[in-house]
């Protein structure tokens, strides 16, 4: 073990092999990993039968590339072939509050993992250097930053790095819950015993009762449908309008659950290897309107932001605007009305509904697309 660096659970590790697991774990460390375990490249049917029961439920909502990653999911060996042990990485992003930056337009939150550049392409090149050790000592491994088809929590859990919380998040009793994982598959033979880490959550709820949208269910798991993060992020077309009030102030994701864990609580601020940016933490929202897409991604190339789009993030703007009413955001709601996209408008004329203000609406009576016109009648109703 390096001095000075956090722990790993190597005495758990791959038996017979220890020179190689040790090396490849010592060095996830030094690079930047928080804490490291390794776990059986072994997918338990009763997960698989579990997650298949989650996507038929249509928990997942518009994410139709989780039905057909099911299969890859469920065996590790599709993604390397005789995948035997995983060493599993937390990394944590426990941030503390960085200042806000002066000027523009700051309205609403962002999840802390968005903070810093785009975790995946920050983390990617510590996998590449594990491979490329792995290779030099006879091991074949592969990589992946929550963007495969891996089932990174479960290995967590099977590493001892934390356990599935009520919220469906991996938890740590040193990390908390604001831990982002990595997986490093491998064909050394796992040889410890099939454990999984104990659940610490007790009777506690705090994160079930604070959902805003009560996403979370009573089976640990999350309804996409209702889940802020999803609705932020991934979701395409305007916000149901029963859940818009409830996203209150959240721009990007949502940080609910994670919050309110006690363990997060007892962690505090332990990020080390990612550094959030005050630029992203609390972004001008004047940003995202009056510029083009290709403006957008140049302006936030290698971030989180470009994966809603430009109109996606406009879209976010609004509705937190219509929550909030701050007043530093009414140029943005007039730009919303003559924005290109549709869906910016359709949440420029709920958002002027919010703020009782009729006069801008009358124009989207008469706009080409059907959802704003009749968003801006409903709107009128409730101005006037």
């Amino acid at each position: 073990m390096l001095p000075g660096l956090p722990f790993h659970f190597l005495e758990r590790g791959i038996l017979g092999h220890v020179s190689a697991a040790e090396l490849l774990s010592d060095l996830a460390v030094s690079l930047g990993a928080d804490a490291v375990g390794w776990a059986a490249a072994q997918v338990p049917a009763s997960a698989v039968a579990e997650y298949a029961g989650w996507l038929g439920a249509g928990r997942h909502a518009g994410m139709d590339y989780l039905e057909r990653q099911l299969q890859a999911r469920s065996d590790p060996g599709s993604r390397l072939a005789g995948a035997g042990s995983v060493l599993v990485l937390g990394v944590s992003h426990a941030f503390a509050q960085p200042p806000v930056p002066h000027g523009g337009i700051r309205v609403g939150r962002v999840a802390r993992y968005a903070w810093t550049p785009d975790y995946h392409s920050q983390l990617q090149p510590l996998l590449t250097r594990l491979e490329e050790e792995a290779a030099r000592l006879g091991v074949r491994a592969r990589g992946y930053v929550d963007h495969g088809p891996v089932m990174e929590r479960l290995f967590a859990s099977g590493a001892f790095l934390g356990w599935r919380g009520k919220s469906g998040m991996t938890v740590s009793t040193r990390l908390g819950a604001f831990v982002t994982l990595a997986v490093l598959l491998t064909d050394l033979p796992f040889a410890g015993t099939l454990e999984v880490h104990p659940d610490r959550c007790g009777r506690c709820f705090r994160c079930v009762t604070a959902c805003p949208t009560n996403a979370i269910g009573p089976d640990r798991a999350i309804d996409a449908r209702r889940c802020i993060s999803y609705l932020s992020i991934e979701h395409r077309g305007p916000v149901p309008h029963e859940l818009r009030a409830a996203m209150g102030e959240w721009l990007f994701g949502c940080d609910v659950c994670s919050e309110v864990c006690p363990w997060s609580a007892k962690a505090g601020p332990l990020a080390r290897l990612l550094k959030p940016d005050p630029e992203l933490a609390h972004p001008d929202l004047s940003a995202f309107f009056g510029v083009g897409e290709r403006q957008f991604e140049r302006r936030f190339a290698g971030t989180a932001f470009l994966r809603p789009r430009r109109k996606g993030m406009a879209r976010n703007a609004l509705t937190v605007l219509g929550n909030t009413r701050a007043p530093q955001g009414w140029p943005l709601l007039l730009a919303g009305v003559e924005d290109s996209a549709w869906e910016v408008r359709e949440a420029a004329a709920w958002a002027l509904g919010q703020w009782g203000e009729a006069g801008p609406l009358t124009g989207l009576l008469s706009d080409p697309h059907e959802v704003v016109r009749g968003a801006a009648q409903a709107a009128l109703t409730w101005a006037s």
